[in-house]
């Protein structure tokens, strides 16, 4: 078959799409990139770029990033329609992240799987959006704060929903509205590992926790310039690759680590000038560091909850202190607390006593280590690509209904 894949060019999610696209081509299906101009794929995946300029860098601030998704959604709907008409693909794989893929899908009238590089965005009752931190609450008042933080996210992307409306009505598609409402009703592979989500026991039954779809990665060597005294706790810090410019909050972490008797690595992923990394007191501060060595040395992890280092920390048997900032970190730190992994700080409980005071609860209390090595005792188990193009290939095989 000939599948087309549609993901915004977020670094995460292009690593995870081009995961998918391997196991694809190695199985002797096509794999196609649909992208604006300018955005690089690794391993020489097939590519076939929308006409036009390189779209604008991806922006840091939410309203912004929501009007330049907006825009993206708008350019690959006026510019896809055609190039995809050419291509015929038999399947869109689509990031639940871009509506487009939905809309387009469903114009060409072709099956669409829908991916989950993050949260997933299907709709559960009791369960908050991703980017809420809330809990797990199917009750009449966790329902009812649900609806409220709906109200204001569907206030929040007004401009995506113009978008999504505006193509919907064009192509005869009946009232979408929303990104929820350009998901797959059939098939969504996620990178959540089995048992991290909240239940899903209405809407879920579609959704396949793959967990990470790159996995047998190369290994790693732990940096021989780093030894960590084997006496005491040792702490990973990282805000990841999009938050690594955080210089006072990766700081105070330090401090905090210290102050609770750990000695600490910082890894700011090249986001900080000399002077802003030497004046950070950890034991060590570097731009990059092979994560997994990392991990497999760390007594903790402080992050800020981004679903691939989370996912890392779980495979390696970690506890997490989640410091989410933005996107879905709120809901990934969320789900670390309730499973029982890790701790999750809010933005008014980031001082560096209420810091420490979390870290040396993470390191004294040894239910959190269990926690997170129950995850990883299952590792091995998770299905990662392999076990996802499974599920594409069952969908794809699987009968339809006829139509009259």
């Amino acid at each position: 078959m000939r599948a087309v894949l549609i993901t915004p060019p977020l670094h995460s999610h292009l690593r995870a799409f081009e995961a998918l696209a391997r196991e694809l081509v190695r199985r002797g299906h096509e794999a196609i990139f649909l992208t604006e101009p300018g955005i690089a794929l690794e391993h020489g995946a097939a590519q076939v770029t929308l006409p036009g300029a390189p779209a604008r860098p991806q922006p840091r601030r939410l309203l912004a990033e929501i009007v330049t998704g907006a825009r993206r959604t708008d350019r690959l709907c006026r510019e896809g329609l055609g190039v995809l008409r050419g291509l015929s693909p038999d399947l869109i794989l689509g990031d639940q992240m871009e509506p487009a893929s939905g809309l387009l899908a469903r114009a060409l009238g072709v099956p669409l799987v829908s991916v989950a590089c993050a949260v997933p965005m299907d709709p559960e009752p009791g369960i908050p959006l991703p980017f809420l931190g809330w809990p797990h609450d199917p009750s009449a008042d966790g329902l009812r704060r649900n609806r409220g933080g709906e109200r204001v996210a569907d206030l929040l992307m007004t401009p995506q929903s113009r978008v999504i409306r505006h193509w919907a009505r064009s192509w005869s598609l009946g009232d979408l509205r929303r990104l929820q409402d350009c998901l797959s009703p059939d098939l969504a592979l996620s990178q959540m590992a089995p048992g991290f989500d909240y239940p899903r026991p209405a809407n879920g039954c579609h959704i396949v926790p793959a967990g990470p779809f790159r996995q047998g990665q190369v290994a790693q060597d732990f940096p021989a310039d780093i030894a960590p005294d084997p006496g005491r706790p040792f702490v990973y810090a990282s805000l990841g690759t999009l938050q690594g410019h955080r210089a006072r909050l990766l700081a105070r972490i330090a401090r905090a680590c210290r102050q609770a008797g750990a000695q600490v690595l910082v890894s700011h992923a090249g986001s900080l000038t000399d002077d802003q990394a030497r004046a950070i007191p950890a034991d060590w501060v570097r731009s990059f560091v092979p994560q997994q060595a990392v991990l497999a040395r760390a007594d903790l992890c402080v992050t800020h909850a981004g679903l691939n280092t989370a996912l890392e920390c779980l495979a390696a048997g970690v506890p997490m202190l989640a410091l989410p900032l933005t996107h879905d970190q709120p809901g990934v730190a969320a789900r670390i607390a309730h499973c029982g992994a890790g701790l999750r700080l809010h933005p008014w409980q980031r001082n560096t006593a209420r810091i420490a005071a979390a870290v040396r609860t993470l390191l004294d209390d040894p239910g959190y280590r269990q926690a997170a090595r129950r995850f990883a005792a299952q590792a091995g188990t998770w299905e990662g690509a392999a076990g996802a193009i499974d599920r594409v290939e069952a969908l794809f095989t699987a009968p339809r209904p006829a139509t009259a």
